[in-house]
Formats: C-alpha cells, sequence, structure tokens
C-alpha cells in the first residue's frame, strides 16, 4: 500500500500582469504638455505683436516687471504702464521733431526735455533776449506757436495724458493792480493748451492746467533768473489697469531728479 500523497494545486492567472509602476501616468503627462505648447505656438501665430512682446516680457521676467513690455509709442489707449525705456524713446521722437522746425537754431537753447518721476517733462523756457510769449502777456509769439503745433502733432497721436503749468519770476507783474504773476502764469498754460487742442492734441489728453506764478523756480537760488519763466508740458506715464495714477505732481514733481534732459 502505497503512502497518501498531498496533492499540489497550480492556479493560473488570468487577466492583466501587477501593477505598472504608474509609467502611463508620466507619458500621458509629456503628451497633455506637448499638446498645450502647440496650442500656445498657435495662438502666439495670430497674436498682434504687441501681445507677443507682452509674453516675451513674461518669460525673460516672471518676477513682474514684463507688464511693461509690450509697450510703443503708436499705443492704442490701453492700460498698460510706461516703462523708462519707452520714455527715453519718446523723448528721442519729440526731439527729431523739434530739430526739424525752421527756427530751431533760433530757440534750441530755450528747450529742455528731461525724464523725472512724474513722466516727460517738456520745458519751454525763456531767457533775456528770446521768449515764446509777449513781454508780460499770454499772447504767445510766433517762435512759441510753431514749437507747441510742433509737440501737439506729436503727442495727440500717442495715448499719454499731458498736463500744462505756468511758471514766472518773482518780478511782480507791472500796470495792473487786479492782475499778477499767478493770473499771468495760470492764462499762459491755457494759453498753451488751447493752441495745443487746436493743433492736434485731443479734448480728452490734457488732465490738467496749473499756474505757479513764482513758487516753483527753475534756479531756486536765484528768484529772478529769466530762465524761471517757461511753461513745461509734463507727458505722463500711463497707468496700469490695477492701478490708477500714482505719479508725483505739484512742488515736489518739479523739484524731481531730472535724469535725461537737453535738446542739442
Amino acid at each position: 500500500m502505497q503512502a497518501s500523497q498531498t496533492p499540489i494545486i497550480i492556479k493560473k492567472k488570468s487577466g492583466h500582469g501587477g501593477h505598472h509602476g504608474g509609467a502611463w501616468k508620466v507619458a500621458y503627462a509629456d503628451f497633455v504638455t506637448a499638446m498645450m505648447a502647440l496650442f500656445i505656438v498657435l495662438w502666439m501665430m495670430s497674436a498682434s505683436d504687441q501681445v507677443k512682446k507682452a509674453v516675451g516680457g513674461y518669460f525673460k521676467d516672471p518676477r513682474g516687471s514684463s507688464k511693461l513690455a509690450g509697450t510703443n509709442l503708436a499705443g492704442s489707449g490701453q492700460s498698460l504702464s510706461l516703462s523708462k525705456q519707452d520714455m527715453t524713446q519718446l523723448k528721442a521722437a519729440i526731439e527729431n521733431a523739434v530739430r526739424g522746425m525752421a527756427n530751431f537754431d533760433k530757440v534750441k537753447n530755450e528747450i529742455e526735455i528731461t525724464i523725472t518721476p512724474e513722466g516727460l517733462r517738456i520745458e519751454m523756457l525763456e531767457v533775456k533776449d528770446n521768449t515764446f510769449f509777449n513781454s508780460g502777456s499770454d499772447k504767445l509769439n510766433a517762435d512759441g506757436k510753431a514749437l507747441l503745433v510742433t509737440l501737439a502733432q506729436q503727442l495727440g497721436q500717442l495715448p499719454y495724458k499731458v498736463s500744462i503749468e505756468g511758471h514766472t519770476d518773482s518780478k511782480p507783474y507791472s500796470g495792473r493792480t487786479d492782475y499778477t504773476n499767478w493770473e499771468l502764469s495760470a492764462d499762459r498754460a491755457n494759453a498753451a493748451r488751447r493752441l495745443m487742442q487746436e493743433s492736434g492734441v485731443r479734448a480728452d489728453q490734457v488732465t490738467q492746467v496749473r499756474g505757479f506764478a513764482d513758487q516753483a523756480p527753475r534756479v531756486p537760488d536765484n528768484p529772478a533768473d529769466p530762465t524761471n519763466r517757461r511753461v513745461s508740458l509734463i507727458v505722463h506715464y500711463l497707468p496700469t489697469s490695477a492701478e490708477s495714477d500714482s505719479s508725483p505732481s505739484g512742488l515736489g514733481a518739479v523739484k524731481g531728479a531730472q535724469t535725461e534732459n537737453g535738446v542739442h
């Protein structure tokens, strides 16, 4: 009699094998990433140059300063911030236009263009023997009209807001008891505004017209200096869509740092 043997049962598994380790998930993620990149490329091919510059600026600086990219001097009035580089380009464009004036050699030393914390400041200075206004009057002479028309033709094509300031020296206004340097500075700024709006600046482009009399001298150490008599045009930085324009204004801005200047 043979000894009983314990039966051995062999079970065969059917269906899929064991766990694959999640390799398919990696492959799927790569596929989705590739498709997203394809769609971005297709979108960029049909986007405007301004959008392309803005996207390029983001990849160059993801921290946020790329919001300054994509702006241009032609502009469209959109709420985009304006970089100092763009202001430098605007300054150069205005200087080139001014150099093309027939009377440029006569007035070149009385025009000063500077980039300040509030924007581009264009100063129409007066000197002892050369002015842009008739003496003691708000009436523009031929030189003043020619310069303001040239500036208006440049600025009227752009989206930037402009404010206009009038300044005098410290010498009291003579000839009338009811008219002072306050009235004269404000009237000269308004005369500049009227001519510029007649010559290309849009009605909604001028945000402020201010008369400072002798309270913001260009040469503080010499309040009677003739160059303290001037009309200033300020081309303001564009505000971002998330914030209002916080550019400084008033007396503090007049004394602000001037980093680039002159028309030569």
